[in-house]
């Protein structure tokens, strides 16, 4: 796989000067490496000494003692610039927003501060509280294919329009076919994507869930029966790649429909599930339905087609993520289905308008029929068929095309 040390596109924008004082906010699932991106700043600006993990003891009972412990610190760094500071986990100790602003308050001057976290982060833009105005929130996400290979960020962002993004995703580029099966292998958790060794990934795969869901899930949310959302985790991989019925969830876990529907919720807010919400538009067949879910740790999925789906989701919401911390425009991601029950797997919006038409295939087929409904209902989107399967390029029609993933994300 190469070196082990491996640039995330979102590196330099979060650590960007353009957003001047604010406190960079880094939130995603656990260990995506949002910890080491952070020290890898600390590392090249030399600051080194100024990681603190709210995890240790030893800082909690430090700023016990001493709540002014991070002015006593920068005194005796080297004067006359800026310092980046991480404290880590922070969100874990009682009173921590009042922390972080009494922190930032006193030291926006002299510091960056960048805090590293997960479901508590992304809580506060959900509501106003006393941090408002002094961060701004970016998202880490496991590693998408792209970063493996070690691609710069400017080859996964949009063109203007959707037709020229595929085309600049198909041009110029080789079929990375070998590290495509390894990232839909190993997931794209550095761990166990970088260790490469199938009993490795095993163990670590088969305790990464019940962590987040013993200790994360459990603190947020204080849910009692924390044994019933393991039950409805092992449910769910058979729920990827459709509609998610929470009744029929309901019925199988022996629980009513709002306890599920939080259960869900949770998921979502501890970063072991996200959701993509139907695309709907007036006086279309186009329909309002249940949400689609999809895990962050796709090696939980053993039925390959929904794995791959579920693969595919990943990329794709990473890349959204990205273009919307770096660009102006909004973009998000959708599905599509109407009346009769037909689907295409995905849909780019941008600024709410549909910009690319995705379905996902294991191997090469003729593109369904319901496919060119769809993009014709969207206003004659162009459509990607992604496969699975090694060096295929094909165009069906005008803007229908059938691309091996391990060529469009590469």
């Amino acid at each position: 796989m190469g070196s082990n040390i491996k640039k995330r596109h979102a590196a330099d924008i979060i650590f960007s000067k353009i957003f001047g004082r604010q406190m960079r906010f880094i939130a995603g699932p656990r260990q995506c490496g949002k910890t080491t991106l952070a020290k890898q700043i600390l590392t090249l600006a030399k600051n080194e000494n100024f990681y603190y993990n709210w995890d240790k003891k030893e800082v909690r009972d430090r700023y016990r003692k001493e709540h002014s412990f991070l002015s006593a610190d920068i005194l005796n760094a080297q004067p006359g610039s800026r310092h980046w500071v991480c404290l880590d986990e922070i969100h874990k100790f009682p009173n921590w927003k009042n922390i972080l602003k009494d922190f930032f308050d006193t030291h926006e001057d002299k510091i960056n501060f960048i805090v590293t976290g997960s479901a508590r982060l992304d809580l506060l833009r959900k509501s106003g509280d006393c941090l408002a105005g002094r961060y701004f929130l970016f998202n880490l996400n496991p590693f998408i294919l792209a970063e493996l290979l070690d691609s710069d960020v400017d080859k996964i962002l949009p063109e203007n329009n959707g037709l020229e993004y595929i085309e600049k995703m198909i041009a110029n580029k080789k079929f990375e076919q070998d590290f495509l099966d390894q990232i839909v292998k190993f997931s794209g958790f550095p761990e166990p994507l970088l260790h490469q060794n199938s009993l490795f990934a095993k163990k670590w795969h088969d305790s990464y869930l019940e962590r987040i869901v013993k200790e994360d899930i459990r603190d947020l949310s204080h849910i009692r029966q924390i044994e019933k959302v393991m039950d409805l985790i092992f449910l769910l991989p058979d729920k990827i790649a459709s509609p998610l019925s929470i009744n029929s969830l309901r019925k199988d876990l022996e629980l009513n429909f709002n306890t599920v529907k939080n259960y869900i919720n949770y998921l979502i807010l501890g970063y072991v599930l996200f959701a993509l919400s139907p695309f709907h538009k007036k006086n279309t067949r186009l329909v309002k339905k249940e949400k689609k879910i999809y895990f962050y740790d796709w090696a939980v999925i053993q039925d390959k087609a929904k794995r791959f789906e579920n693969f595919v989701a990943m990329e794709l919401k990473t890349r959204i993520d990205t273009w919307n911390d770096r660009l102006e425009d909004d973009y998000d991601l959708m599905y599509v289905r109407t009346k009769d029950g037909k689907e295409s797997d995905f849909l780019i919006l941008k600024n709410k308008n549909p910009y690319v038409l995705f379905e996902v295939k294991l191997s090469s087929s003729k593109i369904s029929k319901h496919h060119y409904l769809h993009s014709k209902l969207l206003g004659n989107v162009p459509f990607v068929q992604l496969v699975k399967e090694d060096k295929i390029l094909k165009v069906e029609n005008k803007n229908f095309y059938i691309v091996s993933a391990s060529r469009f994300f590469a």
